[in-house]
This record gives structure tokens, sequence and C-alpha cells, in this order.
């Protein structure tokens, strides 16, 4: 045998002695281990357990705890709105509130030509006069208090006993031109002595208007707003006022009679109120129209509740203007009947000066009592034609037979 290939034998002989030494070692290793895992199976191991520092958060439980119930938070009840003190208004004796009771007076000039007509403003008026003027047209005075009017007009010009019937209350005096002596008067004395003068012919254009809608001179309109806003002009500021009439509850529905009538003739035209027991009012008709006076402000009916009439001394006023103007004695006294639940009173009136109020009497001498609400005031010449028609109290029958079978 050759060196070279004896020496490759060699070789290859101590590669084999190294590799089964080497798989010797792995399994004496794998058989070392099997035992040592037994060990481990067959003898128990302590494990510490670990140590929780108080501070540490705990873990949440397997069990949770339970939720706090909310605690509902009470509403809070509003403040309630303090009850308004309520007072007789001074015009009308309605229940009013205090602010409502302390407006100023407004006492507006109305146009009572047919071509004025339908006129806007009656119902919300405290008190309504008509007299009668020059041509034998009666005219209009309303007299604003509590409430105040949507819509007010024909506004129409001014005269003497007018304004002697508006300074009863010192009254704001709207109008639109006037007589003469009617004009000075306001010039004089139009400043708060008697009335507050409030002429269309210095305020017209910002607090009254004239319409299109109608031909002049019956076109002139206003509103509430508009008359509030040129009283604080002209200075008649709200107060308190003592109340020149005395004033009672409605009567029971079965103490309202049924049928009673009023009837006023001018030379222009007859009015005639026609009670209404129901509603305890008297609408009011316009020359025998079947169907009562309207307002055109509202829409509703005029139907006030008292109405008064008062009979007075008229004349020729020679002013110079030769237009036949009238003159009364608005001061004094005379005939009166007063209307008020139905009923009819024959008594008396008295006037004792220019700024003293219009009082009522009944036969007794003793001051007639109103129902609360708006009056009607039916001023007449002593030579005027009227009518008054008392009415009956409603009477109830009965069925004796089911009275008798109860």
């Amino acid at each position: 045998m050759t060196d070279e290939r004896l020496g490759r034998r060699r070789r290859v002989g101590r590669a084999i002695s190294a590799s089964i030494a080497v798989a010797g070692l792995v399994l004496a290793g794998v058989v070392v281990g099997l035992a040592v895992g037994s060990a481990a199976l067959s003898t128990p191991v302590a494990v510490a357990s670990p140590t929780v520092s108080p501070s540490a958060t705990p873990e949440a439980s397997a069990t949770p705890s339970a939720t706090p119930t909310r605690t509902a938070r009470p509403t809070p009840e509003p403040t309630p709105e303090p009850t308004p003190v309520l007072v007789p208004a001074p015009l009308t004796g309605r229940l009013v509130t205090e602010a409502q009771a302390a407006q100023h007076p407004i006492a507006v000039m109305i146009d009572d030509h047919r071509d004025a007509r339908p006129q806007s403003g009656f119902n919300a008026a405290s008190v309504v006069w008509q007299a009668p003027a020059e041509g034998g047209i009666p005219r209009y005075m309303l007299i604003f208090g509590e409430t105040v009017p949507t819509a007010v007009g024909p506004v129409r010009s001014a005269r003497q006993y007018y304004i002697e019937w508006a300074a009863e209350w010192r009254a704001m005096y709207v109008h639109s031109g006037g007589s003469p002596g009617a004009l000075q008067t306001l010039r004089s004395l139009g400043q708060g002595q008697l009335v507050w003068n409030a002429d269309e012919f210095r305020w017209g254009g910002r607090y009254l208007w004239r319409s299109t809608e109608r031909w002049p001179p019956h076109n002139v309109y206003t509103d509430g707003e508009h008359l509030r806003a040129l009283a604080s002009t002209v200075g008649a500021t709200d107060g308190p006022l003592p109340a020149a009439w005395s004033f009672g509850p409605p009567a029971d529905g079965d103490q309202r009679p049924v049928g009673t009538e009023i009837r006023v003739v001018y030379p222009y035209e007859t009015v005639t109120f026609r009670y209404d027991a129901l509603s305890n009012t008297w609408p009011r008709f316009i020359d025998g129209s079947p169907e009562p006076q309207r307002d055109t402000a509202d829409g509703a009916i005029v139907a006030p509740t008292n109405v008064i009439v008062l009979r007075l001394p008229f004349g020729l006023l020679d002013d110079g203007s030769g237009k036949d103007r009238l003159e009364v004695a608005s001061i004094g006294g005379g005939d009166a009947w007063i209307a008020s639940n139905g009923r009819l009173i024959h008594g008396t009136w008295r006037k004792d000066s220019v700024t003293s109020p219009t009082l009522v009497f009944g036969p007794d001498g003793l001051p007639a009592v109103l129902t609360a609400g708006q009056t009607y005031v039916q001023v007449i010449a002593l030579n005027y034609e009227y009518a008054v028609t008392a009415g009956q109290l409603p009477t109830i029958e009965f069925d004796r037979r089911a009275l008798s079978a109860r």
C-alpha cells in the first residue's frame, strides 16, 4: 500500500472517530435532560407569592363593584310672576292694572256725516259723547282711558261745549281745526289748564294723517300708539285720577229685563239702543237699520254697557261765521235718563263748573250707580224727540203636572 493511500485512510478514520464522540456527547446530554425533567416533575417546587405595595393600584376584581346611583337634580321651579294689582279704572269702573288706570284720558272729536261712516275707535273708548252740531248733524267725542284704539277716525273739528266736557278729565283734546271760539279757548287754556290742545293742523303728518280712501274733510285718522306718543309730547302725563261716577257689578241674569229700548231723534238721524239681556249691553242702531252699528277698527258691534240721555238747552251761536253753529248751557243741571242692567231710571244731571264732572242722580237725589263698562252719553236739545220703553223681567213657567209627579 502506498504512503498516499495510507494517509487518506488515517484521515477518514480520525473524522469518523470525532463524529462518534460528538454523537455520544449529544446522547449523554439528552439522557441527563430527561433525568432532570423527571426529577422536576416528581419534586414540588415552592413559588414565591408577589409582594403587593400598599400604594399599588389593585387590579380589577373578577366581580365588578356596584355602580353608584346618580341622584337626579331637581328641576328648578320658575320664579312665579307677581300677581298684578287690579284697581277700578276711573272712567269705566273695570278692574285693570294700576298702569292702565293711570293712563291720561284722550278725547278725540269724531265726524258723524254719512260720508264719514263707518267710523273707527268706538269700542275702545271708555266714554262716548254725542251731541248736536251745526246743520243738525251730531258729532262724537270719544274719550279713551285704560284701552287704546287700533284706529280712530275720521277726526273732526272742535266745539266749545265739547272742550268743557273734555275738561272734566283735563284730557288731551284731539281735533282738526274748530270754531273760532273753541280755537281761542284752546290757545289760551289748552296747555293743561282745561285740556291739552292736540290740533291736527299742528301735529298732522306725524301723529295724525290723511287717508287716501276717503274724501276730505272726512279722512283724518290716527291710532292709539300715535295718540299716546302725542300725549307725552304735549305734556299730558299719566297719573292717578279720581272716579267721577259710581260703578257696581252687573245684575244677575234673572234680574235683567227683556225689551228695554231707548230712542233719541236728532234732525240728521235717529239713534236706537235695544237692550240685550244675554250680554247685558245696549246694541246701537242708526236710522232704523236692522243691523247694529259696527266699529271698523275691530269689526265688532257697538254695544255700550250704560246709556245716559241728557237734555240740555241749545241755541244758535252768533260768532259771525254765518254757519249756524250752536252753543249749549253745559254748566248747570237738568233732566236725565240713566239706563243700566236693562233698567231705566228717570233722574237728573248736574255740572257745577267747566272742570267739574257731569254727574247723574236717581229720583231719590242719590248718585246713580252704573254697571262697570263703557258708557254712551247722548246729549239732546230740549225740543228733540225721544222715547224710552221699559222692559219686563222674564217669567219662568213651570209644568205643574211634572212638579206634582215628583
